[in-house]
């Protein structure tokens, strides 16, 4: 008989956790608290170390039929427009890390992963149970849903987001913090958009206190725009996806470039709407023992939520699936064990991505002599500062190219 997972969370963290274990063998029950698989948001952007792994899935066919493939990473002052550096993306990347860096609808990816997971017969989607809680004894996990029914499993894998209620039985380390940011989100139809603001590449605009990011998603067709901020939550804001102000985005970017503002009063004209969203963070992982206890792991934002800054939050959950899957293939260990070895291997890297995603707030959002160090940094080794092999190549063997 095989053994069963229990996943809590139906967003890209929780499928790709249960494909990794149904690709073993195991049984999968994932739960989630929407009455639909759905996910909010816009873009995401894939680094060859991420595309590998989906590649690896089998992904690579619906992965060409949804992304877009940028040709540069571009960097610009939102204050001149000038550029300050620029990484060649494209053919580039494919032939440094073996995989291309793409850039894809969030619903897009999600229901891509939907897609897969449907196909394998030993998974069992629920809709509208939430975990409340769980136990364990002798080496079973009970979960307990929010409807009260109670449902036994091999492993537990918490995968429900930053905010997750099974990480604080787990760890009881408290919620969130707010970092300070905000983020206002649009995706807009480029067709819609005059031709010199379309986005075909990757371009941040860095400013004091604020940054933005443009770039095509959905084969081209659309534009996702970011734009963060430092400010403050106001008091009648809850903790997520809100309505935004573009009046309150347009003074926060007073002072910026003419092309960076045009682009941003165009967003109503194109189709779009400005969304907010206070961006939430933890502390680095410390230790493998705040990935895993016993049956019970943590993955994606319910272990370590990522600020946009190094464009890796989704990349991280995937890769958790990917380690995931090899450790609930070691079929000669205790399940506790296997979810130990994939603690092990993931919560470095996670800690070390984390703590760069966070540095490189401090670096776009630089004020005075630091900005003006940055700018001329970037102006001198542009390529040299942007790669990063060290995330891009990950672990892992590569696979064919998109």
């Amino acid at each position: 008989m095989n053994k069963q997972v229990l996943i809590a969370g139906g967003g890209i963290g929780g499928l790709a956790a249960a494909i990794g274990a149904s690709r073993v063998g195991w049984d999968v029950r994932l739960f989630e608290q929407a009455s639909q698989f759905s996910e909010v948001g816009a873009g995401i952007q894939m680094g060859p170390n991420v595309v590998r792994r989906l590649q690896a899935w089998g992904l690579q066919k619906p992965l060409q039929q949804v992304v877009a493939l940028p040709g540069y990473l571009r960097v610009r002052s939102a204050m001149t427009g000038g550029e300050l550096g620029a990484m060649a993306l494209g053919s580039e990347a494919v032939n440094r890390y073996g995989a291309a860096y793409a850039t894809i609808h969030r619903a897009d990816l999600h229901q891509l992963l939907l897609d897969a997971l449907l196909t394998y017969p030993s998974v069992h989607l629920n809709l509208n149970q939430g975990l409340d809680s769980f136990s364990e004894a002798d080496g079973v996990v009970t979960v307990r849903t929010r409807a009260g029914k109670l449902i036994e499993g091999d492993a537990l894998i918490a995968a429900d987001g930053v905010r997750s209620q099974l990480r604080q039985q787990l760890l009881g380390d408290g919620p969130p913090r707010f970092s300070g940011h905000l983020a206002y989100r649009a995706l807009v139809h480029q067709a819609q958009l005059p031709k010199r603001l379309r986005a075909h590449d990757v371009t941040a605009w860095l400013g004091p206190r604020l940054h933005g990011v443009q770039y095509p998603v959905r084969r081209g067709e659309m534009q996702n725009l970011v734009v963060i901020i430092e400010g403050a939550i106001p008091g009648d804001m809850a903790t997520w996806d809100h309505e935004a102000n573009l009046d309150d985005l347009q003074r926060a970017l007073a002072g910026s470039c003419s092309e960076l503002l045009d682009l941003i009063g165009h967003v109503p004209e194109a189709g779009g709407e400005w969304r907010l969203w206070p961006l939430s963070a933890r502390m680095p992982v410390s230790s493998s023992s705040q990935m895993a206890h016993g049956v019970v792991a943590l993955l994606g934002d319910a272990a370590h939520p990522m600020l946009p800054y190094l464009a890796q939050g989704a990349g991280m959950a995937i890769e958790d699936a990917a380690e995931l899957q090899r450790a609930l293939a070691m079929d000669d260990l205790e399940v506790s064990l296997r979810l130990r070895r994939y603690a092990l291997n993931r919560w470095q890297r996670n800690a070390r991505v984390q703590a760069r995603s966070l540095r490189n707030g401090r670096i776009f959002h630089a004020t005075g002599v630091m900005r003006w160090g940055r700018d001329l940094s970037m102006r001198m080794l542009g390529e040299k500062l942007l790669d990063l092999p060290w995330l891009y190549r990950g672990d892992g063997s590569s696979a064919s190219s998109l």
